[in-house]
């Protein structure tokens, strides 16, 4: 058994869903995982949000643009009138369905229902199109076998359960169709893997069902080893380790969403990235076999902030630092990247969004400075840091950047830096020309 996960733009046009339906076939079990069309969580987000705001009128014009595409996209898609009519009477339950919402007290509960339509709709009418085709396929409804626990984490022993269950009604059949993103809670509730969670979705299956590979199926040739929108000349990169993915994928590198990785770490499940427009192409394969040494890749995550604390009472005390951490637990803010010295600790986060208690918070402890519109770039690879002198040509490449931080030691596969985010690209682009 193989998964498959298709992002929003593989399923964005009737020209890439004729294409998917060509891509997808196979004598080999698959499981295909797709995501909303592109654009459309977006448009979910923006009723979403109008509905909170009780900007009814508004948002009832929303909805009625959004259905309108889908109702161009449905007579353009199928060629016969049978499925042009079934295809029609899909956006018309899911859209009325949106549309009751438009009455209603509006809660965060139901904008993740909402949001869930999109995942519905596109695998409904892709699942049409297949039997159209006369290519048989089975639609399995995530909603009846994803789940999350309290916490927020996937519940694998309900997944395991569930999902076998479902594919045991159909023992015969080869292919089938589900949706990305979208879970029910602990309270059997809508709810979803947040952004981006169509990759986690896929990797989850694949771990429970032993899968032979997971394949994310995107627009771009695998990773590359820099990010090709502001450095020229990228090549993509044919194998990673999980680790040196994950480094990856959480510091920027947009192709996966970083929780997708570990589900198939765990089990040691490779996972393939491919190009829908380049399908013969190998793309990357990332799997617990480190392949070659030395500076892999680069990638850069923006909107970072640095937040700094010097107090003369860290000198040879115990317990500062747990203090000092705690204040980002309650608040449930996430640490990137820390340094040290006798006297202060630098750190960064991503989340800005509860800076202010977080700094009221901190100023008990002593002095607080903080840098906002920072980014942070981090180096990959397979390098030992006391050997390799990776180090000395990061910094050799940098020369005529300023650094705000350095961060080096902590893992075998990374090497990361926090510079203003004016000066990114040029960072990355002397990184590029020193490195490769």
């Amino acid at each position: 058994m193989k998964v498959l996960k298709f992002g929003g733009t593989s399923v964005g046009s009737s020209e890439r869903i004729r294409n998917l339906a060509q891509l997808v076939q196979s004598d080999e079990p698959r499981i295909i995982v797709l995501s909303a069309m592109a654009g459309t969580t977006n448009s979910l987000e923006q009723i979403a949000e109008l509905l909170y705001q009780a900007n009814k009128e508004e948002a009832n014009e929303k909805i009625s643009d959004l259905e309108l595409k889908y109702r161009e996209r449905i007579d353009d898609l199928y060629n016969s009138e049978e499925f042009k009519s079934k295809g029609q009477e899909l956006i018309t339950t899911h859209f009325n369905y949106i549309r009751n919402f438009v009455f209603r007290s509006f809660t965060s509960l139901q904008e993740k229902a909402i949001l869930a339509q999109g995942e519905l709709i596109s695998t409904a009418m892709f699942h049409y199109y297949l039997s159209e085709l006369k290519v048989e396929s089975i639609f399995l409804p995530a909603l009846n076998f994803m789940r999350i626990d309290k916490d927020g984490e996937p519940d694998y022993f309900y997944i395991k359960e569930n999902l076998n269950r479902e594919l045991n009604q159909y023992s015969d059949q080869r292919l089938f169709i589900t949706q990305g993103f979208i879970c029910r809670n602990t309270y059997g509730e809508v709810d979803n893997l947040k952004r981006g969670g169509s990759d986690y979705t896929a990797s989850i299956i694949g771990s429970v069902l032993q899968a032979t590979e997971v394949q994310i199926w995107t627009d771009i040739d695998g990773f590359h080893n820099n990010d090709p929108r502001f450095v020229e000349n990228t090549s993509s990169l044919e194998q990673l380790s999980f680790e040196e993915a994950a480094e990856l994928a959480y510091f920027g590198a947009k192709i996966m969403h970083p929780s997708s990785i570990m589900p198939c770490k765990l089990k040691n499940i490779p996972v393939r990235l491919k190009n829908t427009l380049h399908p013969t192409d190998e793309g990357t394969l990332i799997s617990g076999n480190q392949a070659g040494s030395g500076i892999k890749a680069i990638a850069a995550k923006d909107g970072i902030t640095a937040v700094k604390v010097k107090s003369g009472r860290m000198l040879q005390a115990y317990g500062f630092l747990r203090k000092l951490f705690e204040v980002f637990e309650i608040y449930k803010t996430p640490i990137d990247m820390i340094t040290t010295s006798e006297v202060a600790v630098s750190l960064t986060i991503d989340d800005d969004s509860n800076l202010s208690e977080i700094e009221s918070e901190l100023i008990k402890f002593g002095k607080v400075e903080i840098d906002q519109d920072q980014s942070i770039i981090c180096i990959v690879g397979d390098f030992i840091s006391e050997t390799s002198g990776s180090a000395k040509q990061v910094l050799e490449a940098l020369e005529h950047i300023p650094l705000r931080m350095i961060s080096y030691g902590g893992s075998k596969h990374n090497i990361s830096v926090l510079v203003r985010q004016e000066d990114k690209i040029a960072a990355l682009q002397a990184l590029s020309k020193h490195l490769f």
